[in-house]
């Protein structure tokens, strides 16, 4: 996902500009077709169960590992300081003793940088087709990448207890392959929004699709601790993966890429979507604006803090349930529930600030570049305090569980902010500019599971301030980087040549008026 900045030197209130940006979208509410019911929010909620399980599929590794590699390293090295580390509760129901899995089931001996290379091994995959995916999604709609993506990386994730049968190098190269195919869908919903997604609905709409994501790993976590322990662990990638498979089968049917061919929208609602994007609802052509793109600033203020968020993201995302495992000592049920929590409150606050966002929007309470900065610095610098508050917490697990929870769920609000910003900046190229942001802000995804398991390869209390320090660190830096470089209006080389015309023909206009006040 990726982030939106806003313009340089000018007011975070209303610059002339803005103002102009923020009003051409604007339709007579009487135009305006009900979205209860509607093709472009039934279009949301296909995306938002789509990514819910693909998000499944990303992270069911995470709380599996556990059972998977649980009887192994299980004793700290010899020269680690093991006074620093949490010692095990007292009671019997919050313990981490090893968890015996059904008769037949393997267990595999991976050390902490072992899992860390897994945890990461999806990433180096994801990073391959971000950008064509998003260059081709935005050329031809993105309708057959997301379903190929979701049902590609499905597939592949029917194999995993094969592939780790047959060695850790088997697996690592079979999450690389699900990350290959799972790197289009992220770009082609951003494809796909830029001819559905009327511009005063954009933040509801967006946020709602791509909180599956969040979503997602709300169910998948817990889940996946109960069917390792009920069922063994191959049992959570059967199941995730026959998921992926029946939700591409209705995307397939029901979805269209462009509002002007879908079977079933109504005349009302297929006007009013292209009538709100004018020409910016069309697909781009096979030529792009690449140098002008290199140059962008706003462009780079996404990149930057897409990577900043990022980092904080994936590291928990990748590594939460082995925090809850080897420092807080929760069961693997507690774990999956516990590791879940944030989740979920990512979800309903990303949800929530789409519509508060739109409102400020529409009601020109703050102009959209206003709207995107504020989102995003509220997104990144509450986490960042929670996250340092973790680390400060110690062996406490309800405070440390209680910071997690709240650092998650408080970066959800930057889902106005930050993660929707191409479409501000470049309707038309959002889909390939997702694409060159998240290529980018895939790299933490790499990096940051590695990074983790080298602090933390002699599990103690020490080496996971490192972790959450690092991540509260580079997550603030990014909301001081865009709350500067970012901007929120269409930058010149994404205009049309029918909106530049537009533009040349205004200025004329205002120039003879000038002349004859004069």
């Amino acid at each position: 996902m990726s982030a939106m900045p806003l313009p340089d030197g000018h007011s975070i209130n209303a610059a002339a500009s803005d103002d102009m940006e923020d009003s051409e979208p604007l339709i007579e509410n009487d135009a305006v077709p009900p979205q209860c019911c509607s093709s472009r929010l039934n279009l949301a909620v296909l995306m938002f169960l789509g990514f819910s399980v693909v998000y499944g599929l990303r992270v069911n590794l995470s709380v599996a590992m556990v059972a998977m590699a649980n009887a192994t390293d299980a004793e700290p090295s010899k020269n680690s300081s093991v006074v620093h580390a949490c010692p095990p509760p007292s009671g019997a129901e919050n313990t981490s003793d090893v968890m015996q899995q059904p008769d037949g089931v393997p267990q595999y001996p991976w050390d902490s940088e072992t899992q860390g290379w897994l945890l990461g091994a999806f990433f180096f995959g994801y990073l391959c087709t971000q950008i064509p995916g998003g260059y081709m999604a935005g050329h031809y709609g993105g309708k057959v990448f997301l379903g190929l993506g979701i049902l590609g990386t499905a597939g592949l994730t029917l194999l995993t207890p094969l592939a780790a049968s047959w060695g850790s190098y088997w697996l690592f190269a079979l999450r690389a392959l699900e990350g290959f195919g799972e790197g289009v869908t992220f770009p082609a919903m951003m494809a796909i929004w830029a001819r559905w997604a009327p511009p005063l609905e954009r933040s509801r709409l967006m946020t709602l699709s791509a909180s599956g994501a969040s979503f997602g790993a709300f169910l998948a976590l817990p889940l996946t601790g109960y069917i390792c322990e009920m069922l063994g662990w191959p049992a959570v990638f059967y199941l995730c993966g026959g998921a992926g498979c029946l939700w591409a089968v209705f995307w397939f049917v029901l979805v269209s890429d462009d509002p002007r061919t879908h079977r079933r929208i109504s005349k009302e609602e297929r006007d009013y979507i292209v009538k709100s994007l004018g020409p910016q609802g069309m697909g781009h052509g096979w030529s792009l604006p690449l140098l002008s793109m290199l140059l962008s600033v706003p462009l780079w203020a996404i990149i930057i803090t897409q990577m900043c968020s990022n980092w904080a993201y994936y590291a928990l995302l990748t590594s939460l349930p082995t925090y809850m495992d080897n420092i807080l000592h929760f069961d693997l049920k507690s774990n999956g529930f516990l590791s879940a929590l944030p989740y979920l409150g990512a979800w309903v606050f990303a949800v929530a600030s789409g519509v508060v966002a739109d409102s400020l929007i529409e009601k020109k309470v703050l102009s959209v570049t206003a709207v995107r900065k504020l989102f995003t610095l509220i997104g990144l610098l509450l986490p960042s305090v929670f996250l340092a508050a973790v680390s400060c917490s110690g062996c406490n697990p309800i405070l440390a569980v209680t910071f997690l929870t709240l650092s998650t769920t408080t970066g959800g609000v930057s889902a106005s902010g930050v993660f929707i910003n191409q479409m501000d900046i470049a309707p038309r190229y959002a889909g390939f500019l997702l694409g060159i942001t998240n290529t980018f802000g895939t790299i933490p995804g790499v990096v940051a599971p590695i990074a983790t398991g080298y602090f933390t390869e002699d599990h103690t209390l020490a080496g996971w301030k490192k972790v959450f320090w690092v991540a509260a660190g580079i997550n603030a830096s990014g909301a001081v980087f865009y709350t500067l470089l970012g901007s929120g209006e269409v930058q010149p080389w994404a205009e049309t040549e029918e909106e530049r015309a537009a533009g040349a023909d205004r200025k004329r206009s205002d120039s003879v008026a000038s002349q004859i006040i004069t």
